[in-house]
């Protein structure tokens, strides 16, 4: 779920009953006779009535010349998030063995005319009413910015696929403070099980489409818990589908006045539990600050809506202070939001924000740092989005130090500052599935780090997930995607999407559903050029590459572990000992600490020559803002390999070309603070 597209839904036609019967003529319905094999992409038996998928041309198998999968991927989208937020919020579903009619109708209280759309007010203004009939008419629904009905429909996941796509993430999503604010619902508020239900959701519908192509695994949306598995999906020439979990309080780590409300038991818990569902990415914090990590907020009428939710959630607001570096939040806004705010109790009001503190005061906690290496350990993915720049710069140096590329920036919720730190690590990014004009110009921008890593791109649809979606530009513009058109591999022709008897144009009714990326990225081709879809199309690969990448990691040997140490000077306490020995001990609660001038060094004799790649240090508070790390073979003639002038402590990670030693030397030069140095535990690694 992100952010708000401002654009407005223009008038579109609504057209004749005479495609009721162009939809029978094209064979919507089952087949009277069984289908050749060379047939395999169309169904034996598909539910009569249902969408048309308009699309003709044989989906492309295989990988490439070298190797490589082909496709765009979706890094971020909810096809099951009607079952979430109480299960009244979204409405229709992505599936029925009902039928089309079952699945593409609205929630009852919009009925007659939406005057009970409580949530098509809050996300869209006006007063909510619209035709809350779906099939067979789709009047007003589904929209570019409807932000309340089903986009996500089988067939037009479907058409996605067969205009090129073949890797989706689907986001097991919900908010329990939205729920339990929501006047309609039909369903507990608990956001695990919400979770278990889309997962289970998802494998039924794998398994729906299944039924339709003779059996178990012979339909092309395929749910992979591997990359090895995606790719031989892919090589299939069909869809596969990633778990991964985007919500505000997963195992149960909300916090109170900033008490947890959960400890490391319930995150292995809930780790095991969703590892066992099929997840392989998800987020840590979503909205609210919580148990594990602040958010980055949202901003203006919406931001302030969802900071009062934060304090209902957690009976804090949000906290900012000024940022430390080029990363920031994003700006609160100081926009009313009355409906909101009514909901707040007596006398308490959100408060106003200095325009020079931007930053989120909560960053990474104890238990938040536990579930990021608890999520190492399993070898799953962390979505970077929606954590504080406090908490993603943490998590950043917990995977630098450890050398583990499994972080994925899904749909532009991340400070673009850190995407070369995500490139450098073996990351994933893709860009939220703005209009083709913003899209192209995001992309550009990071175009040089993409050449530069030799990396793909993604788009991340976020659809189902109340944020709004490209609008048109409409049948006058100059340059309008001509229908129909070929996909971007060149072996498929699509022609305009019709359900019912509603056909969609991206011209004049922008992304009003899932079926209509491929035109959306077609839109993509005819505004910018092939660059860019190029970089897309790539975008398959690289995020395998990023997940296969992340199964095959293996802890470093620390070198330095229990080696002798020495040091220019060690603090003296008489009760505690600050000696060198402390850094290479293999504990966090134990460390060295200098004397309190500049110029001081930490000496590491590993007790033999080695190569060496890269050295961490864990800092205390007592920091260096200059230092460099200096090696040597015979401890007397010392070479620079790394340095740097502006340390900020924390967890520091150096890495440089692969050099010969047996001594190590972190070489203080300008301290952070009035202290001295203070290094919990350094560490030297092979790689």
């Amino acid at each position: 779920m992100t952010r708000r597209s401002h654009l407005q839904r223009r008038p579109v036609t609504v057209l004749s009953l005479l495609l009721i019967v162009v939809a029978m003529v094209l064979g919507t319905g089952p087949s009277s006779s069984a289908l050749s094999e060379s047939d395999w992409w169309n169904p034996a038996a598909r539910p009569a009535p249902d969408s048309q998928i308009n699309v003709s041309g044989e989906p492309f198998k295989g990988t490439d010349s070298q190797g490589q999968v082909r496709g765009f991927v979706d890094a971020h989208n909810h096809l099951m998030s009607n079952e979430a937020f109480g299960g009244r919020l979204i409405c229709g579903k992505t599936f029925s063995e009902l039928g089309v009619a079952d699945a593409l109708k609205d929630c009852p209280e919009h009925y007659p005319d939406g005057s009970l759309a409580i949530f098509d007010f809050i996300t869209k203004g006006g007063d909510g009413k619209h035709d809350p009939n779906g099939w067979p008419t789709f009047k007003d629904w589904p929209a570019h910015d409807s932000l309340t009905h089903q986009q996500n429909y089988y067939a037009w996941v479907e058409r996605a696929w067969r205009g090129g796509q073949r890797v989706l993430v689907n986001d097991l999503v919900t908010n329990g403070v939205i729920c339990s604010v929501y006047f309609f619902k039909d369903r507990s508020c608990d956001e695990m099980t919400s979770i278990r239900l889309q997962a289970q959701k998802t494998y039924d519908m794998q398994a729906f489409i299944d039924k339709m192509y003779g059996g178990p695994g012979k339909g092309w949306f395929r749910i992979v818990t591997d990359s090895a598995q995606a790719r031989e999906v892919i090589k299939q020439g069909k869809l596969a589908v990633v778990l991964g979990v985007e919500t505000s309080e997963p195992f149960g780590c909300k916090q109170i006045l900033d008490i947890a409300q959960c400890g490391k038991d319930d995150i292995d818990r809930g780790l095991d539990e969703l590892h066992k569902l099929g997840v392989r990415s998800m987020f840590l914090c979503h909205k609210f600050d919580n148990a594990l990590c602040g958010v980055r907020f949202d901003s203006g009428t919406l931001g302030t809506a969802i900071n009062v939710g934060q304090f209902l959630s957690t009976g804090t607001f949000w906290k900012t202070e000024k940022c430390t570096g080029p990363q920031h939040d994003n700006p609160i806004g100081l926009a009313a939001a009355p409906q909101a705010e009514k909901e707040l109790p007596p006398g308490v009001k959100v408060p106003s924000y200095a325009a020079d503190a931007q930053c989120n005061t909560r960053g990474l906690t104890e238990l938040g740092e536990y579930a990021v290496r608890g999520m190492m350990k399993r070898k799953m993915m962390l979505e970077i989005d929606h954590m504080s720049v406090k908490a993603a710069g943490r998590a950043f140096d917990i995977f630098e130090s450890e050398s583990y590329p499994g972080v994925i920036s899904s749909h532009s919720w991340m400070d673009l500052n850190w995407t070369e730190r995500v490139y450098r690590l073996g990351g994933f990014i893709a860009q939220y599935m703005h209009g083709s004009e913003g899209f192209i110009s995001e992309a550009n921008r990071t175009k040089a780090l993409r050449d530069k890593y030799n990396v793909g791109y993604g788009y991340g649809t976020d659809m189902n997930g109340v944020g709004g979606w490209p609008g048109p530009r409409g049948a006058d513009t100059t340059n309008p995607v001509k229908y129909p058109f070929r996909s971007a591999d060149g072996t498929a022709v699509l022609d305009k999407q019709t359900t019912g008897q509603r056909t969609w144009d991206i011209n004049t009714d922008g992304a009003a559903h899932y079926g209509l990326v491929p035109d959306w990225l077609e839109d993509i081709r005819v505004v910018g050029g092939k660059g860019v879809v190029d970089d897309l199309f790539r975008g398959a690969e690289s995020y395998l590459d990023t997940w296969g990448a992340s199964e095959n990691h293996k802890a470093g040997v620390n070198l330095a572990a229990g080696s002798s140490a020495s040091a220019s000077s060690s603090e003296w306490n008489p009760f505690t000992s600050y000696a060198p020995g402390r850094a290479v001990d293999g504990r966090a609660d134990t460390r060295w600490a200098s004397d309190w001038s500049n110029d001081q060094w930490l000496r590491i004799d590993l007790g033999s020559p080695g190569l060496i790649k890269r050295v961490t240090l864990d800092w205390e508070r007592a920091y260096a803002k200059s230092y460099r790390i200096e090696v040597s073979t015979d401890g007397t003639n010392w070479q620079s390999v790394w340095s740097t002038t502006a340390g900020d402590g924390g967890l520091d990670t150096a890495q440089f070309t692969g050099t010969s030693a047996r001594y190590v030397r972190v070489h203080g030069l300008e301290r952070g603070t009035d202290w001295g140095y203070s290094l919990q535990e350094v560490g030297v690694y092979v790689s």
